[in-house]
This record gives C-alpha cells, structure tokens and sequence, in this order.
C-alpha cells in the first residue's frame, strides 16, 4: 500500500537507580530508549507503555520493608504512571538469599503485570542479552495479552 508503512517504536524502559548507579549501567548497556526515575523524588510523567527496572533494597532475612524505594513507590502511586507499566525487571545481591530481587515480585503482585526477569548488580552480558530479547521479542506484550 503506498504511503502505508508500520511505526517500529520499541518500549520505554523506566528505571531506578541509587548512587551506586548498579541499575543505571545495566540499563546504558541495553542501549535502548529510557527515562530514569529521579534520585530525588522530582515526580515524573509517563504516558506510554513501558518495562519497569528497578534494584532491590531490603534488610534480608525476613525483612521485606524497604525492598522497593520510596522513589518508585512514589512514581506508581501516580494512577497514570501505574497504568502503562507492561511488566518488571529487577535486580539484586544473592548474598540476600529469598529476598534475591524481590522488589520485582513485588511490584508485580501489586500492579498485574508479569515479573520477567532477574539480574544481579549490576548484570553481565547474558543478562543484557537476555533483557534484549524479551524487550525485542515482546514478551512483556504475551504476558500481557494472556489476562
């Protein structure tokens, strides 16, 4: 058809990361169109569908309070921003065993949308390739359509 052709827009990945900035390489090494939430809380808008990446802050053992920081939690208490979340990655340090990345599972469970996939720190190239894939390949968007 002339004139027709189909817009190629990848996802927006959203991402949190501290100082340690752990999750913000990750996500420099994805090479891929994002926006990361403020450090310092200054709100933000988002208004198209995205992949939530985010660290896992918690006091281990038994302790759940505190894995998902108050940054994030502020960003989706905005109806809005909540609404075009299409699924979540996390990361986080083995060392806290059961508590590996919970912040992902977490948010999850809260807001419907699938958890796919898990990294430490900061990643290696298999995690890189990996989040690649299931951003190229859609399978956020599968998961989604499954509900």
């Amino acid at each position: 058809m002339i004139g027709s052709f189909k817009m190629d827009k990848k996802i927006l990945v959203v991402y949190f990361s501290t100082s340690s900035n752990n999750t913000h390489r990750f996500v420099q090494k994805l090479n891929w169109r994002s926006v990361r939430i403020p450090l310092d809380g200054t709100p933000i808008k988002v208004n198209e569908d995205y992949i939530l990446i985010v660290p896992t802050y918690c006091g281990g053992r038994l302790h759940m309070h505190g894995a998902v920081t108050k940054q994030v939690i502020q960003f989706l208490n905005d109806k809005d921003n909540r609404s075009y979340c299409r699924g979540v990655i996390s990361s986080g340090n083995t060392n806290f065993g059961d508590q590996f990345a919970v912040a992902g599972p977490i948010i999850s469970k809260k807001l419907h949308v699938p958890f796919l996939y898990q990294f430490e720190l900061l990643g290696t190239m298999e995690d890189v390739e990996n989040v690649l894939n299931i951003l190229k390949t859609e399978r956020w968007k599968q998961n989604n359509d499954e509900k």
